[in-house]
């Protein structure tokens, strides 16, 4: 009894009890509408979200409610395991993830103005050497994520899922966050980590020779390439600060998952 009332009169419990730590839920919810990563034939799509009632207070179980789900693992809020992509094929599937890995500091970027000019912006290196300039060095385990206002569109599968794209990474980007040592994941208000207009439109266009082998998602091919972690589908990321927030990240640990479905907080101290 004593240990456990150490641990309520703790600082951080007594804050969000008081108010002074702001618990913020990133999390898309789950319905039978929400949007999932479109994918063009001849490729296999991805299932959505479906509940099936099992029985609801009726003769199948007069005392109980509960339903049946079925739902891919990367619908909505959901975190990319290396696995999931060519570049980890050999690396952890989404239940091997350490926790020490889903709890970080936030390194907010704030696109929204130039993703309200030009829908399918890309972050690249230069930004976040910006952001590093005039906010200091990324804190180990730090997940990065994108501020770009498209969660706005999170209602609105068309407009969320718009054929002309979403914001993205660039290749560069991509490849300067799987490359820096602090950075556990990158995190997205969008479908995917990747924009349909990441990379070079055209094979080889990134220069001579050979195509770059990220040029078809960077996001994915560098970082989970390099045992960083995707996060997608946020919401509510425009009430974290810069910098300063806390984040954990909860996918389904789903043994030999490619991706989990995800509940994200954030921890602010508003005090």
């Amino acid at each position: 009894m004593e240990r456990n009332a150490v641990i309520s009169t703790s600082g951080f419990t007594a804050g969000i009890a008081s108010g002074a730590v702001e618990v913020i839920d990133l999390t898309t919810p789950l319905h039978s509408g929400t949007p999932v990563v479109p994918v063009p034939p001849p490729f296999a799509p991805s299932a959505g979200f479906t509940t099936r009632p099992v029985s609801d207070f009726d003769e199948r179980g007069p005392g109980w409610s509960w339903s049946d789900m079925t739902l891919g693992e990367h619908t909505g809020t959901h975190v990319d395991a290396p696995r999931h992509w060519i570049s980890g094929r050999e690396g952890l599937a989404v239940d091997q993830i350490s926790p020490t890995r889903l709890i970080g500091p936030v390194a907010l970027i704030d696109k929204t103005a130039e993703v309200a000019e030009n829908q399918t912006f890309l972050l690249g290196a230069e930004h976040f050497e910006e952001w590093e300039h005039e906010h200091g060095p990324l804190e180990p385990g730090s997940w990065v994520i994108f501020r770009s206002g498209w969660s706005a569109y999170g209602s609105d599968p068309e407009r969320f899922l718009d054929p002309k794209g979403w914001p993205g990474l660039s290749i560069d980007g991509a490849k300067w966050l799987a490359a820096h040592p602090a950075v556990s994941g990158y995190g997205v208000e969008a479908v995917g980590i990747d924009s349909m207009g990441a990379g070079p439109s055209e094979p080889g266009e990134s220069g001579a020779g050979d195509p770059d082998p990220g040029e078809f998602g960077p996001g994915h091919y560098y970082l989970l390439g390099a045992d960083k972690y995707g996060l997608t589908s946020l919401r509510n990321v425009d009430r974290l600060p810069p910098r300063g927030a806390t984040i954990v990240v909860a996918p389904l640990p789903i043994v030999g998952g490619t991706a989990g479905p995800a509940r994200v907080f954030a921890f602010v101290d508003r005090s």
